[in-house]
Protein backbone atom coordinates (compact mmCIF):
# COMPACT_ATOMS: atom_id res chain seq x y z
CA UNK A 1 0.00 0.00 0.00
CA UNK A 2 2.87 2.36 0.91
CA UNK A 3 4.61 1.96 -2.52
CA UNK A 4 1.65 3.17 -4.46
CA UNK A 5 0.52 5.92 -2.07
CA UNK A 6 2.43 9.48 -2.40
CA UNK A 7 5.23 11.03 0.29
CA UNK A 8 2.49 13.49 1.55
CA UNK A 9 0.20 10.34 2.75
CA UNK A 10 3.05 10.23 5.82
CA UNK A 11 3.97 13.56 5.67
CA UNK A 12 6.89 14.48 8.20
CA UNK A 13 6.72 11.37 9.40
CA UNK A 14 9.54 8.73 9.96
CA UNK A 15 10.99 5.90 12.32
CA UNK A 16 8.75 4.28 14.44
CA UNK A 17 5.93 6.75 13.71
CA UNK A 18 6.44 6.02 10.12
CA UNK A 19 5.99 2.12 10.79
CA UNK A 20 3.25 2.54 12.80
CA UNK A 21 1.42 4.64 10.61
CA UNK A 22 2.01 2.10 7.79
CA UNK A 23 1.22 -0.72 10.28
CA UNK A 24 -2.35 0.06 11.03
CA UNK A 25 -2.63 1.24 7.24
CA UNK A 26 -3.43 5.17 8.34
CA UNK A 27 -1.49 8.05 7.44
CA UNK A 28 -1.90 12.10 7.36
CA UNK A 29 -5.54 13.27 7.21
CA UNK A 30 -6.93 10.28 8.27
CA UNK A 31 -10.53 10.33 10.33
CA UNK A 32 -9.60 7.76 12.63
CA UNK A 33 -10.48 5.94 16.33
CA UNK A 34 -7.49 4.98 18.98
CA UNK A 35 -6.76 2.32 21.34
CA UNK A 36 -4.05 3.08 23.39
CA UNK A 37 -3.07 2.65 26.86
CA UNK A 38 -3.51 5.81 27.62
CA UNK A 39 -7.13 5.83 26.48
CA UNK A 40 -9.28 6.39 23.85
CA UNK A 41 -8.76 8.97 20.91
CA UNK A 42 -11.13 10.02 18.33
CA UNK A 43 -9.62 12.63 15.64
CA UNK A 44 -7.47 13.38 12.58
CA UNK A 45 -3.69 12.51 12.18
CA UNK A 46 -1.56 15.75 11.25
CA UNK A 47 1.16 16.48 9.30
CA UNK A 48 4.54 16.38 11.68
CA UNK A 49 7.57 18.67 10.58
CA UNK A 50 10.89 16.90 9.99
CA UNK A 51 12.73 18.39 12.56
CA UNK A 52 9.78 16.76 15.30
CA UNK A 53 10.96 13.35 17.03
CA UNK A 54 10.02 10.10 15.69
CA UNK A 55 8.21 8.41 18.40
CA UNK A 56 5.33 10.25 18.27
CA UNK A 57 2.21 10.60 16.23
CA UNK A 58 -0.13 13.50 16.39
CA UNK A 59 -3.92 14.36 15.81
CA UNK A 60 -6.57 16.70 16.11
CA UNK A 61 -9.13 15.43 18.40
CA UNK A 62 -12.63 16.70 18.33
CA UNK A 63 -12.64 19.39 20.65
CA UNK A 64 -10.04 21.40 18.31
CA UNK A 65 -6.62 20.64 20.76
CA UNK A 66 -3.84 18.79 19.46
CA UNK A 67 -2.51 15.87 21.37
CA UNK A 68 0.84 13.69 20.45
CA UNK A 69 0.71 10.23 21.73
CA UNK A 70 3.60 7.88 21.68
CA UNK A 71 3.73 5.21 19.18
CA UNK A 72 4.45 2.34 21.94
CA UNK A 73 1.28 2.90 23.65
CA UNK A 74 -0.92 2.23 20.27
CA UNK A 75 -3.03 -0.50 21.00
CA UNK A 76 -5.45 -0.04 17.66
CA UNK A 77 -6.38 2.10 15.02
CA UNK A 78 -9.46 2.57 13.15
CA UNK A 79 -10.06 4.82 10.16
CA UNK A 80 -12.99 6.05 9.98
CA UNK A 81 -12.93 8.51 6.72
CA UNK A 82 -10.66 10.97 5.54
CA UNK A 83 -10.50 15.03 6.10
CA UNK A 84 -7.79 16.47 4.83
CA UNK A 85 -7.79 20.35 5.89
CA UNK A 86 -7.29 23.25 3.22
CA UNK A 87 -7.34 25.23 5.83
CA UNK A 88 -7.42 29.19 4.62
CA UNK A 89 -9.84 32.36 6.21
CA UNK A 90 -11.65 33.85 3.72
CA UNK A 91 -10.70 36.80 2.65
CA UNK A 92 -13.32 39.18 1.97
CA UNK A 93 -12.97 43.03 0.62
CA UNK A 94 -12.80 45.53 3.64
CA UNK A 95 -15.70 47.85 3.42
CA UNK A 96 -14.54 51.23 4.13
CA UNK A 97 -17.35 53.48 5.93
CA UNK A 98 -15.87 57.07 5.83
CA UNK A 99 -17.91 57.86 8.80
CA UNK A 100 -15.59 55.47 11.00
CA UNK A 101 -12.41 56.50 12.34
CA UNK A 102 -9.54 55.17 10.46
CA UNK A 103 -6.89 52.53 12.23
CA UNK A 104 -3.55 51.27 11.21
CA UNK A 105 -2.27 47.81 12.58
CA UNK A 106 1.40 47.72 12.20
CA UNK A 107 2.67 43.91 12.56
CA UNK A 108 5.76 42.81 13.99
CA UNK A 109 5.43 38.93 13.46
CA UNK A 110 3.07 38.12 16.31
CA UNK A 111 0.25 36.39 15.71
CA UNK A 112 -3.62 38.02 16.07
CA UNK A 113 -5.98 36.47 13.86
CA UNK A 114 -4.25 33.70 12.42
CA UNK A 115 -4.79 30.87 9.86
CA UNK A 116 -2.94 27.25 10.49
CA UNK A 117 -1.06 25.78 7.38
CA UNK A 118 -1.36 21.91 8.31
CA UNK A 119 0.94 20.99 5.62
CA UNK A 120 3.77 23.03 7.65
CA UNK A 121 2.49 23.47 10.66
CA UNK A 122 2.98 26.91 10.84
CA UNK A 123 0.11 29.12 11.85
CA UNK A 124 0.45 32.13 9.70
CA UNK A 125 -0.95 35.59 10.66
CA UNK A 126 -4.09 37.03 9.12
CA UNK A 127 -2.66 40.30 8.64
CA UNK A 128 -4.36 41.91 4.43
CA UNK A 129 -7.31 43.75 6.02
CA UNK A 130 -9.59 41.39 3.95
CA UNK A 131 -8.30 38.67 5.55
CA UNK A 132 -8.96 39.69 8.76
CA UNK A 133 -12.40 40.98 7.94
CA UNK A 134 -12.68 37.25 7.08
CA UNK A 135 -11.92 36.23 10.48
CA UNK A 136 -12.83 38.65 12.60
CA UNK A 137 -15.78 40.63 10.64
CA UNK A 138 -17.02 42.53 14.19
CA UNK A 139 -14.34 45.09 12.95
CA UNK A 140 -15.82 46.64 10.30
CA UNK A 141 -18.33 47.75 12.76
CA UNK A 142 -15.73 49.31 14.84
CA UNK A 143 -13.57 51.06 12.49
CA UNK A 144 -11.88 51.38 8.76
CA UNK A 145 -8.58 49.30 8.73
CA UNK A 146 -5.10 49.45 7.38
CA UNK A 147 -1.99 46.95 8.03
CA UNK A 148 1.40 47.58 7.19
CA UNK A 149 3.86 44.42 8.13
CA UNK A 150 6.79 46.04 9.67
CA UNK A 151 8.76 42.73 10.66
CA UNK A 152 8.17 38.99 10.77
CA UNK A 153 10.02 37.43 13.79
CA UNK A 154 9.12 35.63 16.80
CA UNK A 155 9.17 38.50 19.88
CA UNK A 156 11.82 36.98 21.41
CA UNK A 157 14.13 38.35 18.72
CA UNK A 158 12.85 41.86 19.00
CA UNK A 159 15.49 43.96 19.57
CA UNK A 160 16.76 47.93 18.97
CA UNK A 161 16.05 47.88 15.00
CA UNK A 162 12.46 46.59 15.38
CA UNK A 163 11.93 49.01 18.07
CA UNK A 164 12.98 52.38 16.49
CA UNK A 165 11.89 51.01 13.15
CA UNK A 166 8.49 50.51 14.74
CA UNK A 167 9.09 54.08 16.80
CA UNK A 168 9.50 55.35 13.52
CA UNK A 169 6.54 53.81 12.30
CA UNK A 170 4.30 55.02 14.54
CA UNK A 171 5.41 58.70 13.87
CA UNK A 172 4.86 58.73 10.07
CA UNK A 173 1.32 57.34 10.85
CA UNK A 174 0.30 60.13 13.36
CA UNK A 175 1.76 62.84 10.84
CA UNK A 176 -0.66 61.27 8.13
CA UNK A 177 -3.60 61.49 10.48
CA UNK A 178 -4.43 57.88 11.52
CA UNK A 179 -7.33 57.96 14.59
CA UNK A 180 -5.53 55.21 16.29
CA UNK A 181 -2.56 52.82 16.19
CA UNK A 182 -2.05 48.92 16.75
CA UNK A 183 0.67 47.26 16.88
CA UNK A 184 0.68 42.80 16.46
CA UNK A 185 3.21 41.48 18.63
CA UNK A 186 4.28 38.01 20.75
CA UNK A 187 3.39 38.38 24.19
CA UNK A 188 6.77 37.03 25.25
CA UNK A 189 8.67 39.97 25.09
CA UNK A 190 5.68 42.18 24.86
CA UNK A 191 6.21 44.43 27.81
CA UNK A 192 9.67 45.08 26.67
CA UNK A 193 8.32 46.72 23.38
CA UNK A 194 5.80 48.77 25.13
CA UNK A 195 8.40 49.90 27.71
CA UNK A 196 10.88 50.81 25.05
CA UNK A 197 8.15 52.75 22.80
CA UNK A 198 6.71 54.39 25.84
CA UNK A 199 9.97 56.37 26.10
CA UNK A 200 10.76 56.83 22.12
CA UNK A 201 7.21 57.68 21.47
CA UNK A 202 6.33 60.31 24.06
CA UNK A 203 2.97 62.80 24.54
CA UNK A 204 1.16 60.86 21.31
CA UNK A 205 -2.22 62.38 20.44
CA UNK A 206 -4.18 58.95 19.98
CA UNK A 207 -4.11 55.75 21.50
CA UNK A 208 -1.27 53.33 20.46
CA UNK A 209 -2.39 49.62 21.67
CA UNK A 210 -0.44 46.28 21.75
CA UNK A 211 -1.86 43.21 21.18
CA UNK A 212 -1.52 39.64 21.00
CA UNK A 213 -2.95 36.43 21.62
CA UNK A 214 -1.90 33.49 24.15
CA UNK A 215 -3.47 31.02 21.99
CA UNK A 216 -3.41 30.97 18.40
CA UNK A 217 -6.75 30.69 16.48
CA UNK A 218 -7.19 27.46 15.68
CA UNK A 219 -7.84 26.12 19.18
CA UNK A 220 -11.23 26.38 20.47
CA UNK A 221 -9.88 28.66 23.54
CA UNK A 222 -8.58 31.39 21.10
CA UNK A 223 -8.52 35.22 22.54
CA UNK A 224 -6.81 36.04 19.16
CA UNK A 225 -10.28 37.45 18.44
CA UNK A 226 -11.40 39.28 21.00
CA UNK A 227 -8.18 40.76 22.10
CA UNK A 228 -8.50 42.06 18.19
CA UNK A 229 -11.64 43.56 18.85
CA UNK A 230 -11.03 45.19 21.90
CA UNK A 231 -7.84 46.76 20.93
CA UNK A 232 -9.64 48.04 17.87
CA UNK A 233 -12.27 49.44 20.15
CA UNK A 234 -9.59 51.24 21.90
CA UNK A 235 -7.81 52.30 19.52
CA UNK A 236 -10.66 53.96 17.24
CA UNK A 237 -12.93 55.15 19.88
CA UNK A 238 -10.65 55.04 23.51
CA UNK A 239 -10.07 58.66 24.64
CA UNK A 240 -6.43 57.10 26.40
CA UNK A 241 -3.38 58.59 24.43
CA UNK A 242 -0.63 56.47 25.49
CA UNK A 243 1.50 52.93 24.59
CA UNK A 244 -0.65 50.69 26.59
CA UNK A 245 -1.16 47.01 26.27
CA UNK A 246 -4.44 45.64 25.48
CA UNK A 247 -5.21 41.34 26.29
CA UNK A 248 -7.84 39.56 28.26
CA UNK A 249 -8.79 40.69 31.82
CA UNK A 250 -10.07 38.12 33.48
CA UNK A 251 -9.33 33.90 32.32
CA UNK A 252 -12.98 34.08 30.65
CA UNK A 253 -13.66 36.24 27.79
CA UNK A 254 -15.57 38.69 29.44
CA UNK A 255 -13.37 41.92 28.94
CA UNK A 256 -9.88 43.07 28.14
CA UNK A 257 -7.56 45.06 30.16
CA UNK A 258 -5.70 48.70 29.21
CA UNK A 259 -2.21 48.27 30.77
CA UNK A 260 -0.11 51.21 30.97
CA UNK A 261 3.02 50.46 28.87
CA UNK A 262 5.43 50.92 31.78
CA UNK A 263 3.76 49.35 34.40
CA UNK A 264 2.88 45.97 32.76
CA UNK A 265 4.17 42.25 32.95
CA UNK A 266 3.42 39.14 31.77
CA UNK A 267 3.21 36.66 34.50
CA UNK A 268 2.31 33.50 33.66
CA UNK A 269 3.10 31.14 30.39
CA UNK A 270 0.14 30.00 28.95
CA UNK A 271 -2.80 31.80 30.87
CA UNK A 272 -5.06 34.24 28.72
CA UNK A 273 -4.74 36.31 31.16
CA UNK A 274 -1.65 36.77 31.92
CA UNK A 275 -0.55 40.30 31.44
CA UNK A 276 -1.27 42.74 34.78
CA UNK A 277 0.35 45.78 35.91
CA UNK A 278 2.46 45.48 38.60
CA UNK A 279 2.31 48.18 41.69
CA UNK A 280 -0.56 49.82 39.94
CA UNK A 281 -4.05 49.41 38.84
CA UNK A 282 -4.68 49.18 34.84
CA UNK A 283 -5.89 52.02 33.00
CA UNK A 284 -9.53 50.94 31.82
CA UNK A 285 -11.31 47.72 31.32
CA UNK A 286 -12.78 47.25 27.43
CA UNK A 287 -15.48 45.27 26.08
CA UNK A 288 -17.29 45.22 22.84
CA UNK A 289 -19.48 47.61 24.12
CA UNK A 290 -18.17 50.05 26.43
CA UNK A 291 -15.34 51.28 28.10
CA UNK A 292 -14.73 51.66 31.87
CA UNK A 293 -12.08 53.86 33.14
CA UNK A 294 -9.94 52.24 36.33
CA UNK A 295 -8.03 55.73 36.95
CA UNK A 296 -7.86 59.66 35.73
CA UNK A 297 -4.28 60.24 35.49
CA UNK A 298 -4.28 59.62 31.89
CA UNK A 299 -3.26 61.60 28.81
CA UNK A 300 -6.17 61.73 26.93
CA UNK A 301 -6.79 62.34 23.14
CA UNK A 302 -5.63 65.46 21.44
CA UNK A 303 -6.81 66.32 17.80
CA UNK A 304 -3.03 68.14 16.52
CA UNK A 305 -0.87 65.77 14.79
CA UNK A 306 2.22 66.79 17.12
CA UNK A 307 4.62 63.61 18.81
CA UNK A 308 7.83 63.77 19.98
CA UNK A 309 9.77 60.75 18.47
CA UNK A 310 13.24 60.15 20.19
CA UNK A 311 14.85 56.55 18.96
CA UNK A 312 17.93 56.85 20.80
CA UNK A 313 19.47 53.69 21.85
CA UNK A 314 22.66 51.94 23.44
CA UNK A 315 22.33 48.43 24.05
CA UNK A 316 25.42 47.76 26.31
CA UNK A 317 23.32 47.28 29.16
CA UNK A 318 23.01 43.96 30.63
CA UNK A 319 20.37 43.34 33.49
CA UNK A 320 21.61 41.44 36.45
CA UNK A 321 19.53 38.91 38.44
CA UNK A 322 20.82 38.46 41.84
CA UNK A 323 21.24 34.67 43.59
CA UNK A 324 23.12 34.16 46.51
CA UNK A 325 26.42 32.94 46.19
CA UNK A 326 26.66 35.54 42.92
CA UNK A 327 30.18 35.24 41.97
CA UNK A 328 31.75 38.68 41.12
CA UNK A 329 33.02 37.41 37.69
CA UNK A 330 29.59 38.17 36.32
CA UNK A 331 30.35 42.18 37.13
CA UNK A 332 34.02 41.94 36.10
CA UNK A 333 32.51 40.22 32.68
CA UNK A 334 30.28 43.10 31.69
CA UNK A 335 33.29 45.81 32.96
CA UNK A 336 36.09 43.97 30.48
CA UNK A 337 33.38 43.50 27.47
CA UNK A 338 32.42 47.25 27.94
CA UNK A 339 29.01 47.25 28.71
CA UNK A 340 28.09 50.90 30.04
CA UNK A 341 25.03 50.37 31.94
CA UNK A 342 24.11 47.79 34.44
CA UNK A 343 20.55 46.78 36.00
CA UNK A 344 20.66 44.55 39.21
CA UNK A 345 17.37 42.61 39.96
CA UNK A 346 18.68 42.84 44.11
CA UNK A 347 16.94 40.43 46.80
CA UNK A 348 14.32 42.31 49.61
CA UNK A 349 14.58 46.17 49.34
CA UNK A 350 18.09 45.92 47.08
CA UNK A 351 20.63 43.92 48.37
CA UNK A 352 23.46 42.29 46.81
CA UNK A 353 26.36 40.07 48.45
CA UNK A 354 29.42 42.11 49.77
CA UNK A 355 31.82 39.83 47.46
CA UNK A 356 30.18 42.10 44.76
CA UNK A 357 31.23 45.08 46.45
CA UNK A 358 34.77 45.85 45.05
CA UNK A 359 33.13 44.60 41.37
CA UNK A 360 30.33 47.26 41.79
CA UNK A 361 33.10 49.87 42.58
CA UNK A 362 35.15 48.91 39.70
CA UNK A 363 32.45 49.36 37.41
CA UNK A 364 31.24 53.17 38.73
CA UNK A 365 35.06 54.10 38.29
CA UNK A 366 35.10 52.84 34.94
CA UNK A 367 32.05 55.25 34.38
CA UNK A 368 29.25 52.17 34.12
CA UNK A 369 25.82 53.00 35.17
CA UNK A 370 24.61 50.72 37.97
CA UNK A 371 21.10 50.85 38.99
CA UNK A 372 19.38 48.59 41.47
CA UNK A 373 15.75 47.33 41.49
CA UNK A 374 13.62 44.52 43.39
CA UNK A 375 13.37 40.81 41.99
CA UNK A 376 9.99 41.49 43.76
CA UNK A 377 8.74 43.36 41.31
CA UNK A 378 5.92 44.68 43.54
CA UNK A 379 7.24 47.30 46.11
CA UNK A 380 10.63 50.18 46.00
CA UNK A 381 14.13 49.72 46.53
CA UNK A 382 15.36 51.32 49.78
CA UNK A 383 18.50 51.04 50.31
CA UNK A 384 18.91 53.23 53.29
CA UNK A 385 17.59 50.88 55.42
CA UNK A 386 20.30 48.30 56.04
CA UNK A 387 23.65 48.65 55.95
CA UNK A 388 24.41 46.55 53.03
CA UNK A 389 22.15 49.33 51.07
CA UNK A 390 23.94 52.30 52.17
CA UNK A 391 27.41 50.66 51.81
CA UNK A 392 26.43 49.86 47.93
CA UNK A 393 24.87 53.25 47.60
CA UNK A 394 28.94 54.60 48.77
CA UNK A 395 29.93 52.71 45.82
CA UNK A 396 28.04 54.28 43.21
CA UNK A 397 24.75 52.50 42.94
CA UNK A 398 21.47 53.99 42.87
CA UNK A 399 18.27 52.92 43.91
CA UNK A 400 15.89 52.71 41.16
CA UNK A 401 12.78 53.56 43.05
CA UNK A 402 9.95 50.80 41.57
CA UNK A 403 11.00 50.50 37.84
CA UNK A 404 10.45 47.28 36.75
CA UNK A 405 13.47 45.65 36.34
CA UNK A 406 13.18 45.21 32.33
CA UNK A 407 11.29 48.75 32.50
CA UNK A 408 14.70 50.21 34.34
CA UNK A 409 16.69 48.15 31.23
CA UNK A 410 14.68 50.11 28.60
CA UNK A 411 15.20 53.23 30.22
CA UNK A 412 19.08 52.86 30.46
CA UNK A 413 19.51 52.21 27.16
CA UNK A 414 17.70 54.57 26.06
CA UNK A 415 18.90 57.10 28.38
CA UNK A 416 22.36 56.02 27.69
CA UNK A 417 21.71 56.73 24.20
CA UNK A 418 21.42 60.23 24.95
CA UNK A 419 23.98 60.82 26.76
CA UNK A 420 26.64 59.38 29.63
CA UNK A 421 26.73 62.31 31.54
CA UNK A 422 26.41 61.12 34.92
CA UNK A 423 24.34 63.28 36.41
CA UNK A 424 22.11 63.78 33.46
CA UNK A 425 21.54 59.77 33.26
CA UNK A 426 20.49 60.11 36.49
CA UNK A 427 17.94 63.08 36.26
CA UNK A 428 16.66 60.59 33.36
CA UNK A 429 16.41 57.40 35.05
CA UNK A 430 14.91 58.84 38.20
CA UNK A 431 12.49 61.60 36.10
CA UNK A 432 8.96 60.02 35.27
CA UNK A 433 8.20 59.96 32.06
CA UNK A 434 5.51 57.67 30.77
CA UNK A 435 4.32 56.33 34.44
CA UNK A 436 7.08 54.28 35.18
CA UNK A 437 7.99 55.47 38.36
CA UNK A 438 4.85 56.43 40.68
CA UNK A 439 4.97 58.45 44.19
CA UNK A 440 3.22 55.49 46.00
CA UNK A 441 1.83 52.15 45.50
CA UNK A 442 -1.88 52.15 45.65
CA UNK A 443 -4.16 50.03 48.82
CA UNK A 444 -5.16 47.55 45.95
CA UNK A 445 -1.86 47.24 43.80
CA UNK A 446 -0.71 44.18 45.14
CA UNK A 447 -3.10 41.32 45.27
CA UNK A 448 -2.00 37.95 44.91
CA UNK A 449 -4.73 35.56 45.34
CA UNK A 450 -3.14 32.30 46.86
CA UNK A 451 -5.02 29.04 45.97
CA UNK A 452 -6.68 26.77 49.05
CA UNK A 453 -6.72 29.61 51.49
CA UNK A 454 -10.74 29.48 52.73
CA UNK A 455 -11.28 33.10 52.24
CA UNK A 456 -9.96 33.06 48.80
CA UNK A 457 -11.52 30.11 47.77
CA UNK A 458 -15.09 31.19 48.67
CA UNK A 459 -14.06 34.00 46.67
CA UNK A 460 -13.29 32.31 43.62
CA UNK A 461 -16.40 30.03 43.92
CA UNK A 462 -18.68 33.61 43.39
CA UNK A 463 -17.20 34.14 40.27
CA UNK A 464 -16.92 33.05 36.68
CA UNK A 465 -13.72 31.15 36.20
Amino acid sequence: MADVISSDYYKGYRGDALAALKRFQVGVWSDVEIDSTRGQFTGIILPRSETFDDKHIVIKLRNGYNVGLAVHTLKSVKELGRKEAHYKIPEKEFPHDPSKPLVKLLGTGGTIASRLDYRTGAVIPAFSPGELYGSVPELADICNIETEKLYGVFSENMGPEQWIGTAKAIGREIERGVDGIIIGHGTDTMHHTAAILSFMVQDPPIPIIMVGSQRSSDRPSSDAAINLINATSSAAHGDIAEVMVCMFGPTSDDYGLLHRGTRVRKMHSSYRSTFRTIGDVPLAMVDRKRFIHLRQDYKRRRSDRTVKINTAFDDRVSIVYYYPNMKPDIIDSLIDHDYKGIIIAGTGLGHVNKPLYPSLKKAFERGIHVYMTVQTLWGYVQMYVYDTGRDMMNLGVIPGANLLPEVAYMKLCWALGQTHDREEVKRIMLTSIAGEITEREPYNGYLIYQGGIPEVEEFISKHKR
